[in-house]
């Protein structure tokens, strides 16, 4: 099992006699601007046309990354925050590591692909994080961390005295700091392009719906799946979080849903069409092309 290292100030993942160097979030934080996309696995995600979009950073998570495989894209990350994904689908798992140009994961992730293949690590770059909101994490109530960090520049979060899972949400503006899990990697993605400086966001294959994974083509491969009770317990919060304390406020950083079907509604995240997409991209080119970005 890995353990962190840390030596003249570099962090490393370390098991016996393997020593594998760690990235520094602060080369990376506002690094970027403009789009970026987000691939999730809905099975909407099939239907986006990836390849007319090469110029555009794609992140993919979890099993999305055999969307990109079958147009030969190289994703700019590959994340994964759920060791259960590696553990059940090591193989897909050991593409995202292949074929990404970084990775990003946090410790129990990396143990578990380490596990399955000890060499896919080897010389790659990669970047650790950190679930703020999580029972091993937190070492005082949610009700007591929320209160205590209700204040922090750099995150935004919910505190509540009667609802004590309120208190779980959570969105980081710096995931070197660490991020808020909400039941999807999509929401831990959000918070990782928002670190990097990305401002106009597309996300790709959010069905969250009984739809299942797009590579999931026949039942027996099918993972179970929880979201039914996560969507209302945190993720649909986690999102209205979201448009009500940052979308609403900051002009300059912008979410959109590309899945028509997407159970989340428009009211909280809006879904626009290819065609409308296209159109936002170009009219935020043209700004930045006169200086106006």
């Amino acid at each position: 099992m890995f353990k962190l290292l840390c030596k003249n100030g570099i962090n490393f993942l370390h098991e016996n006699d393997l020593t594998i160097p760690l990235n520094s979030f602060s080369d990376y934080q506002n690094r970027y601007s403009g789009s970026v996309f987000l691939l999730a696995s809905g099975t909407s995600a099939v239907d986006f046309p990836v390849s007319q979009y090469v110029d555009i950073p794609f992140i993919a998570m979890n099993g999305s990354i055999l969307r990109l495989e079958e147009e030969n894209i190289r994703p700019l990350f590959y994340l994964c925050t759920d060791p259960a994904f590696p553990r059940k689908c090591p193989d897909i798992a050991k593409k995202g590591c292949e074929q990404a140009q970084h990775l990003v994961m946090n410790l129990m992730c990396y143990d578990e692909i380490h596990k399955y293949c000890e060499s896919v690590l080897l010389d790659k770059s990669l970047y650790l994080i950190g679930c703020l909101n999580s029972h091993k994490s937190v070492r005082v109530s949610e009700r007591r961390f929320a209160w205590l960090i209700r204040k922090e520049k750099d995150f935004i979060n919910a505190f509540s005295l009667l609802k004590n899972k309120t208190n779980s949400l959570g969105f980081s503006k710096n995931i070197a700091r660490g991020y808020f899990g909400g039941r999807t990697v999509v929401w831990t993605a959000l918070q990782f392009v928002y670190t990097l400086g990305f401002n106009k966001v597309f996300i790709i294959g959010m069905d969250l719906n009984k739809g299942g994974r797009f590579y999931e083509k026949d039942g027996t491969s099918a993972q179970p799946t929880t979201i039914d009770i996560d969507y209302y317990s945190d993720i649909l919060p986690s999102f209205r979080l979201l448009s009500k304390k940052l979308l609403s406020k900051q002009d300059n950083f912008s979410v959109y849903n590309l899945s028509l079907n997407s159970r989340l509604p428009n009211s909280v995240l809006p879904k626009i069409s290819l065609e409308q997409m296209n159109d936002l991209i170009e009219s935020h080119q043209t700004s930045k092309e006169r200086g106006h970005v």
